[in-house]
């Protein structure tokens, strides 16, 4: 009996590109940006270009999520009471499933105070302007790994990873068959567990995507 596959998450959700929206609250306006983003260092270029196009803005908040899992996260309130805008705009981007994500709201203050939950809810409902017209995008997260077998075994073996939908990278089959593929990897557990018992047969892990 084989044993049972644990299923493994090798997928994120970003948006394609850029988005913008906008969203106004007792006089104060509030335009918000969001661009795809994988590093720190885009993510704060994306600041700077935007700072300097509304220097003249009260404020420009901003929050970020980087890495797959989204584990690499950062707010700033510039300025705002603390809470009031970085992470409600953070919270937004967390909620809808997104990463490698930067979401900028400038606020161009109209005169009258809207307290700590009027702040909450207007950079929330700025961010969410942004990001609910932006074309989004699934991520597969792939791995490469190579295979050592005997030629005899070729049939058998290409037959799996043509089921599994594995890309071939490189081949040498001149003392004995080595074979690099690259597929996605979820799919790996279930390749080591259709190929582990084929006697002369191993598999290393060559280098992650």
């Amino acid at each position: 009996m084989s044993e049972e596959l644990i299923e493994i998450k090798d997928s994120y959700w970003t948006i394609a590109g850029e988005s913008e929206g906008n969203y106004s609250e007792k006089r104060s306006k509030f335009l918000a940006f969001a661009y795809h983003v994988t590093t720190e260092e885009e993510a704060l270029a994306h600041v700077a270009t935007i700072r300097g196009l509304y220097y003249d803005a009260r404020h420009v908040c901003w929050a970020y999520r980087l890495g797959p899992d989204g584990g690499t996260t950062r707010a700033n309130d510039d300025g705002e009471p603390s809470g009031t805008a970085g992470k409600p705009i953070l919270g937004i981007i967390t909620s809808l499933g997104l990463t490698e994500i930067i979401v900028l709201v400038v606020r161009y203050f109209g005169g009258v105070k809207l307290g700590t939950s009027g702040l909450i809810e207007a950079y929330r409902e700025a961010t969410l302007a942004a990001l609910e017209p932006a074309e989004r995008k699934e991520c597969i997260l792939t791995e490469e790994i190579e295979l050592h077998f005997s030629y005899e075994l070729m049939g058998l073996v290409m037959r799996h990873v043509k089921e599994l939908e594995a890309e071939v990278k490189a081949q040498d089959f001149r003392e004995s068959c080595i074979l690099r593929l690259q597929l996605r990897q979820a799919k790996i557990p279930e390749l080591e567990q259709r190929l582990g018992a084929i006697y002369g047969l191993t598999i290393k892990q060559s280098s992650k995507d």
